[in-house]
Formats: structure tokens, C-alpha cells, sequence
């Protein structure tokens, strides 16, 4: 089976050139042509409606058990999940869009183990409408894990594994890299029509201005709406020799008094009970968009891992006070508690300066007023910079003190 699924991405990859009228442009997908359901002995069916046949491949992921279905390149504007999968079964919860340029993906949260049995896409010959066809039969676990990984195959993984290729700094340019949480196909949190993933990419981009005018060369970890895996992320800062890195969210949280601006700098003890939450949570956007963990360590081991994380946490730290106090001076509102640690993925960079910013919660009626108020955004976005400044005119003085 696992042969087979990558023998079928290669196949279309292949014949993609011989079908190129019909199979680059990009598909819309049908929602009255399309559904998941449960039937009888163990099966389940995913149809999906496409305006036109697209290059598509299959594979089946581990921890937590999930199919992922990767398209070369289908539209999903208009869909929600609940007009394919009407309620949860043996697929327990879908989500589908964006993953990288050029990329789309599905992926299906499976309640039980199971393999697919018959994987097709046959295309209309008049209309040229095409409709993915996958049936599934429940399987043991062992079955189920013995197939499980995304298929070599350079032609699939390369654009979807790297960081992109970015312009290097001059030696002399102080560089900020701005990280947009979540996008593309891992939303983050939503509120009404409000999506996390927007409101950051706003922020940031509206950051890397202000910040380049104060003559700082400012890098997006993304700068569209697709998705960045947590370790690429933090690559493309070592990419770019970044002096700081800085992700940016707005969560939906409800516990803790979740509201007001947050700056979290990494540590292994979360500072409170949300917190952890909220780092378990954000650690969690490879596995919502379908990345595979197999082989994947949590741990950042190595001694010289630790001696230079050792050094920076009190840069880390000054770098948080100093975005605490321009943001508190410009009137936020802060948190209460405005200065907290976790174990975010995405700070664990050992020789980068790094901080996580909640710019606000969505589950706040105030913070999502503010965020959505262009005013304030620009108020504080000029606040972020300030503290930005602040922390590199002050670093850079203490540079003679700082052990070798």
C-alpha cells in the first residue's frame, strides 16, 4: 500500500506534463460534489468534487493517526469543513487550504486506524470535471503504522521541506526576523470571520516598515498565507544571520485572565498552567497541518546547545523587558502579568535572541476590538519598534561585558 500511494504521486506528477491545459491551473472545489461519510464493514468514503483534474498524491500520518492529501493546486475559497464532513465519524475533523505556494492540503483527523483500499480521480471527458475518489477500511494499529510516512519523492518534498532562499544582510545591518503564526492551511485562532493567521501577517508587515524606516533590515518567516513548519521558521532566522527573532500571535484563550499584550521568552517550566496550554497549543500547528513528526526529537540536546542557550536567555530577557516597557508606555493594555516563559518550539534557537509576543486574545472582546482598529495596531506596532531599538542600542553597549 505504502508503494502504491507514492507510485500514484509520481505517476500524475508525471503525466501532469502531457495534460498541462488541463492539470496547472488551479481547481475549484465543489462542495455539492463532495462528502465523507461512515458506511457499512468498516468503511468510510471521501469524495471530492474538483472543477478539473490536478496533480494529487496520498499519504498516511502517525501520532495522532491521520490522511493527508497533498493537491497541485485546488481553490477551497467558500468551503467549511462542515459542508463536507455533515459530523464526525471515523473521521473524526478535517482542515484544508493553503500549505505552501503552488500547494494545497487536506487533512482528516482519523478516529480509528485505517488504509485506504481504492485511491482514483477519473475526469469527465465533456466537462473536464474531475472528483477524488478515496475509500477507507478500518485497520489494527499495527497495520495502520506499518504504512505510515510521507513517500520519498523529490519531485513532491523538496519545495515543501525547505526554507525558502532568502537575500543575507550586509555584516553591518542589524536584522529582525518577524514571524506571522500559523497561516495557510493552520488558521490559529478564530473568532467570527477573524482568523489569527490574517490579523498577524497584517501586524508583521506593518512592523517591517516601521522597522525599516529606522534603517533595520526586518525578514518575514512568511509573507503570504501559506504555512511554515515550527523548525523552518526558526531556520530562516539562522538563514539570515538574524540578530532577533520574534513570533507574533493572537490566541483564543480562556484561562488565566487571557487578555492584554503577553511577551514569552523560553524556558522549560512554564510560568503558569496557561501558559503551558498555550505552548502545547502552538507546538501543535505542524501536526494541524499535516507535517510528519516520525524520527522528530522534542529535545534540544547538547551541551554546547545549552552553554549558548545559557548566554542569550538574559539577551532573550532584557529583549522582553524592553518590548514590555514600549508597549506598556504607548498604553498597551498589557496583561497583568506581562512577562511569562514557556517551552515554545519556536524560541528554542540557541544563539538568536528570542521572544514570543501575544499581541492580544481573541477570546478578549477588548483585544479583538483593538486588533481589528488600524489606529491602535499602528500605535503599538511603532511602540514594538521603539522597544526593538531600545534593546539593540542597549545590547550593543554591553557587548565589551559579555563573556567570549
Amino acid at each position: 500500500m505504502r508503494a502504491f500511494l507514492s507510485i500514484l504521486a509520481i505517476w500524475l506528477t508525471s503525466v501532469s506534463g502531457a495534460l498541462a491545459q488541463d492539470m496547472t491551473a488551479l481547481a475549484r472545489v465543489d462542495a455539492a460534489r463532495s462528502e465523507m461519510s461512515d458506511g457499512w464493514f468498516g468503511k468510510t468514503y471521501i469524495t471530492l468534487g474538483l472543477s478539473q483534474g490536478v496533480p494529487f498524491r496520498v499519504f498516511l500520518l502517525n501520532d495522532p493517526a491521520r490522511l493527508v492529501v497533498d493537491f497541485r493546486e485546488a481553490d477551497w475559497a467558500g468551503i467549511k469543513p462542515e459542508a463536507l464532513l455533515s459530523e464526525p465519524g471515523r473521521i473524526s475533523d478535517i482542515r484544508f487550504g493553503a500549505f505552501q505556494p503552488g500547494w494545497s492540503r487536506l487533512v482528516a483527523d482519523l478516529a480509528e486506524p485505517m488504509l485506504p483500499t481504492e485511491i482514483g480521480m477519473p475526469v469527465e471527458e465533456g466537462s473536464g470535471q474531475a472528483t477524488l475518489e478515496i475509500t477507507l477500511k478500518t485497520a489494527t494499529p499495527e497495520e495502520f503504522a506499518a504504512q505510515t510516512g510521507t513517500p520519498v519523492d523529490p519531485a513532491w518534498t523538496a519545495a515543501l521541506t525547505t526554507a525558502p532562499k532568502l537575500k543575507m544582510p550586509q555584516d553591518d545591518t542589524f536584522t529582525v526576523v518577524l514571524d506571522p503564526g500559523h497561516g495557510g492551511i493552520d488558521p490559529g485562532a478564530e473568532h467570527d470571520d477573524v482568523m489569527e493567521k490574517d490579523l498577524m501577517l497584517a501586524f508583521a508587515r506593518t512592523l517591517q516598515d516601521a522597522l525599516k524606516r529606522s534603517g533595520v533590515d526586518a525578514v518575514l518567516t512568511r509573507d503570504d498565507d501559506f504555512f511554515v513548519a515550527l523548525e523552518t521558521r526558526v531556520a530562516i532566522a539562522h538563514q539570515v544571520q538574524a540578530d532577533v527573532f520574534i513570533s507574533l500571535h493572537a490566541d483564543n484563550l480562556s484561562q488565566g485572565g487571557a487578555k492584554g499584550a503577553t511577551v514569552y521568552t523560553l524556558s522549560e517550566d512554564a510560568s503558569d498552567a496557561a501558559t503551558q496550554h498555550l505552548a502545547a497549543r502552538h507546538d501543535r500547528s505542524d501536526i494541524i497541518a499535516g507535517a510528519d513528526l516520525t524520527g522528530s526529537d522534542d529535545q534540544v540536546a547538547g551541551i554546547l546547545l545549552d552553554l549558548a542557550r545559557q548566554e542569550n536567555e538574559p539577551r532573550s530577557a532584557a529583549l522582553a523587558q524592553k518590548l514590555v516597557a514600549g508597549m506598556t508606555e504607548a498604553g498597551g493594555p498589557m496583561n497583568r502579568r506581562p512577562l511569562r516563559k514557556a517551552g515554545f518550539s519556536v524560541l528554542k534557537s540557541a544563539d538568536i535572541p528570542s521572544v514570543l509576543v501575544e499581541v492580544g486574545f481573541l477570546s478578549s472582546k477588548r483585544d479583538l476590538a483593538n486588533l481589528r482598529d488600524p489606529i491602535w495596531r499602528a500605535v503599538m506596532v511603532n511602540a514594538m519598534a521603539d522597544g526593538i531599538l531600545a534593546w539593540r542600542d542597549s545590547d550593543e553597549a554591553r557587548k565589551p561585558l559579555i563573556r567570549q
